[in-house]
């Protein structure tokens, strides 16, 4: 991996962190509906252009049905769901939880594909959600707070998320294989925009955002959506599936940094070692850790 592409993936770790503060920041004034249309819709009007540049409409013409579903899978309903948490949990924590994508991808298809998943393939799905599970239990109240949402529902808000974003993996790999990748960046995100952006004008909050809402959402549209998605895709071209996953890996770093600086936000010793142990069981699940072999 050279020096260019090694800038490229912590930019996109720093941006994809990023995701979860504006979510923050923008959660308690526009209400998770209307943030989540404003940020798709934002996010389309971003990559429209680059995909007719690019002269990929066709692809997108061609399979719009499966591009569909994976625009509801991938985009809209996991960004409603981010946006309810972001209401009761920080940034920090959400970001952890977001880390187990790739264990819920190997568990569906293992499900769904017959993938059988290899002996240390299998102990990285046991370690990351005992990790989980010890995270989601110092989390487990259901007691609401000023927000509406209780922590132990915004756990299990991230969690439908995170498993959304692993069906949404399996499904593309089915039936989208080849699929020219703007094709699937800009199409996911019109086609949740159409489900997203008329809920967010029957949702649309009584009392107008401020400047610093509107700036966090457009934010997240623009660079954390739409900029991330060209970044992520560059990456998977240049260094391969496997590389490109491993920006997993620096997302929560970035988003408890980010989190820590601009909102005051804490971290506990049991959010950092649950962290460690589901990114330890994401490692052998993806590939990124392997354990060494005995010597015969």
């Amino acid at each position: 991996m050279s020096l260019a592409h090694l800038f490229e993936m912590l930019l996109l770790a720093a941006l994809w962190g990023a995701s979860f503060l504006f979510m923050r920041m923008g959660a308690g004034a526009f209400g998770p509906v209307a943030m989540g249309g404003v940020r798709v819709l934002g996010a389309a009007a971003f990559l429209l252009p680059l995909l007719l540049w690019r002269h990929e409409g066709g692809a997108l013409l061609k399979h719009w049905r499966p591009i569909l579903l994976v625009g509801i899978t991938n985009s809209a309903l996991p960004f409603l769901c981010y946006g309810v948490a972001a209401l009761a949990i920080t940034g920090g924590l959400s970001s952890v939880f977001n880390a187990t994508t790739p264990l819920w991808g190997a568990l569906i298809a293992w499900w769904w594909l017959a993938d059988k998943p290899t002996p240390h393939k299998l102990a990285g799905l046991a370690i990351g959600f005992a990790g989980v599970l010890w995270l989601a239990w110092d989390r487990a109240s259901f007691k609401t707070d000023t927000g509406g949402i209780s922590p132990g529902l915004a756990v299990l808000a991230c969690l439908s998320a995170t498993a959304m974003y692993g069906y949404s993996g399996c499904f593309t790999r089915r039936y989208l294989v080849g699929v020219p990748a703007m094709a699937l960046a800009c199409g996911s995100q019109l086609s949740a925009s159409l489900l997203l952006v008329p809920l967010a004008i029957w949702q649309w909050p009584a009392t107008p955002p401020g400047a610093s809402a509107w700036a966090a959402v457009m934010a997240l549209a623009v660079l954390c959506t739409g900029v991330a998605y060209v970044l992520y895709f560059r990456l998977i071209a240049r260094i391969g599936a496997p590389n490109a996953m491993s920006v997993t890996f620096l997302i929560p770093a970035f988003a408890v940094l980010w989190g820590w600086v601009f909102l005051n936000e804490s971290v506990n010793a049991t959010m950092v070692g649950a962290c460690g142990v589901i990114l330890v069981g994401t490692g052998l699940v993806t590939g990124l850790i392997k354990p060494r072999r005995k010597l015969s």
